[in-house]
């Protein structure tokens, strides 16, 4: 990541969070704290009105940014809510997209909701009795092989089943169930449509090979064929 990269990602944090310290900082974007010193220094020369609060941390100035997008409070907390639901989804790359889209959502927070939101999200715990410890770290990747008619190779292992199989795959779309989320998609091997668990995928490959739209419509295909585990 380049030093402006970097300076422009510290300034969103410092809007997301009233308080923020170099330790943090520094894990977050594995550099050395002498190097968020400098960075410090440089948002301070540039006019950002960072403040040192002693044997704290960093915060920006009151009022410094004002948002033509307001959010209320319990607009605010609804997004606290689903970051917690999004997290029961079990996909790396699906709940660091979201925390990295929340983080810049709650930079133009106003420091009143910010600090009540803060507090909600101490507050909320979700359990699961019928956890299964399996995850996934696809469904960000999917996504954009999804809109972008990109086709996937993946090996795909069945329940109960010790051995994985190869597939090329056209994706159409995804819905989950019980924390899991489920890719539907024109497999070649079967030359059928095929539901698949994507904590299931044991390695995927998009490729950069484009398939035709075959105007797959997930209800239409519920209501001729739904889906049996």
């Amino acid at each position: 990541m380049s030093q402006l990269s970097r300076l422009i990602s510290i300034l969103t944090l410092l809007r997301s969070k009233r308080l923020l310290t170099a330790t943090e900082l520094a894990n977050k974007f594995n550099v050395s704290i002498r190097t968020i010193y400098r960075d410090i220094r440089k948002l301070e020369e540039a006019g950002i009105p960072v403040t040192t609060i002693e044997g704290r941390g960093y915060s920006l100035m009151e009022g410094y940014h004002i948002s033509p997008v307001q959010f209320t409070e319990k607009q605010a907390n609804a997004l606290i809510t689903a970051q917690h639901l999004v997290n029961q989804t079990q996909d790396v790359s699906f709940i660091e997209d979201f925390k990295e889209a929340l983080i810049k959502i709650k930079s133009v927070f106003r420091s009143s909701i910010q600090e009540k939101s803060e507090l909600l999200d101490s507050k909320i715990h979700i359990f699961d009795a019928n956890h299964e410890n399996l995850t996934s770290n696809a469904l960000s990747e999917i996504q954009l092989a999804i809109t972008n008619f990109n086709y996937i190779e993946i090996n795909y292992c069945k329940a109960n089943d010790t051995q994985s199989s190869f597939r090329k795959i056209e994706p159409y779309a995804f819905y989950s169930t019980n924390h899991k989320w489920i890719l539907m998609a024109w497999c070649h091997l079967r030359h059928d449509y095929r539901a698949f668990r994507i904590d299931r995928i044991e390695h995927f490959k998009i490729l950069h090979d484009k398939f035709e739209d075959r105007k797959f419509n997930l209800q239409t295909y519920f209501q001729s064929c739904p889906y049996d585990k």
